[in-house]
C-alpha cells in the first residue's frame, strides 16, 4: 500500500471511530447492539480495513466488545457489573481525595476546573455528548489530584468501562431535572475539594449522587 493510501485509510479509521463513538455515547447505538460490518461500511462509505481499525480502537476505549465468531457489539455490562464498578469508582475516588488533601496541586485543580467549565458550557447549549466528555475528564482529574501513578492506572480501566453508563446517567438527568443541576452537583464537589478540607470534600463526594439514575 502506498503512503498516501495508508494515510487515507488511517484518516477514514479515525473519522469512523469518532462517528461510532458519538453514536454510542449519545445513545443512538444501545448497549449490546450488534455492529454489522457490511452495514457500517455501506453507511460510512468505507472499506472493511478502516472500519475494523475503528472498531479495534473503540474496543480499547471500552465501548465495543469483540465476540468470538459473532463479530462486534456495543459494550454491555450486567446490572451487577455496573453496580460493582460504580462502587469501585467511589472507593478509588475517596482514596484519591484522602491522599490529595489538604493541599491539592494547583495544576490538577486547573484540570478539574477546566472539565467543569466544559460541562457548564455544554449543558447550557444542550450538548450532552460534550458534557459527558467533560464529566469523564472531571472524574479523571479528581483522581489525578492524588499524584499517585498506580492509583490512576487502576482507575482508568474502571472509568472506561463506565463511560457508557455515565453518559446514560447524564441523559436521564437532563430529561428529569433542569440541565444546570448536574453541573451544580459537580461544582459543589469542586468547591469542597478546593477548600482543602478533607472532611468537607469526602462528605461532598458521598452525597454526589453518581448512581441516582442507574436502574
Amino acid at each position: 500500500m502506498e503512503p498516501e493510501e495508508l494515510l487515507e485509510s488511517a484518516s477514514l479509521a479515525e473519522l469512523s471511530m469518532r462517528r461510532l463513538r458519538h453514536e454510542i455515547l449519545s445513545g443512538a447505538l444501545a448497549p449490546g447492539e450488534r455492529l454489522i460490518e457490511e452495514q457500517l461500511t455501506q453507511r460510512f462509505g468505507i472499506s472493511r480495513a478502516p472500519l475494523r481499525e475503528a472498531l479495534r480502537s473503540l474496543g480499547q476505549q471500552g465501548l465495543v466488545e469483540h465476540l468470538p465468531r459473532r463479530g462486534a457489539r456495543v459494550a454491555q455490562l450486567s446490572a451487577a457489573d455496573v453496580d460493582e464498578l460504580f462502587g469501585l469508582r467511589d472507593v478509588l475516588e475517596r482514596y484519591a481525595v484522602q491522599r490529595a488533601l489538604p493541599f491539592p496541586g494547583a495544576q490538577s485543580l486547573g484540570r478539574l476546573a477546566g472539565a467543569l467549565e466544559t460541562m457548564t458550557v455544554a449543558a447550557e447549549s444542550g450538548d450532552t455528548f460534550t458534557e459527558n466528555d467533560g464529566h469523564r475528564r472531571f472524574h479523571v482529574a479528581l483522581v489525578e489530584l492524588a499524584g499517585h501513578r498506580h492509583l490512576l492506572l487502576a482507575y482508568e480501566p474502571v472509568i472506561l468501562k463506565l463511560q457508557l453508563y455515565m453518559a446514560a446517567n447524564l441523559r436521564r438527568e437532563a430529561e428529569q431535572r433542569a440541565p444546570a443541576e448536574g453541573v451544580e452537583r459537580h461544582r459543589r464537589l469542586f468547591d469542597a475539594i478546593a477548600s482543602g478540607d478533607p472532611g468537607t470534600a469526602l462528605d461532598a463526594l458521598s452525597s454526589h449522587g453518581a448512581r441516582t439514575y442507574i436502574g
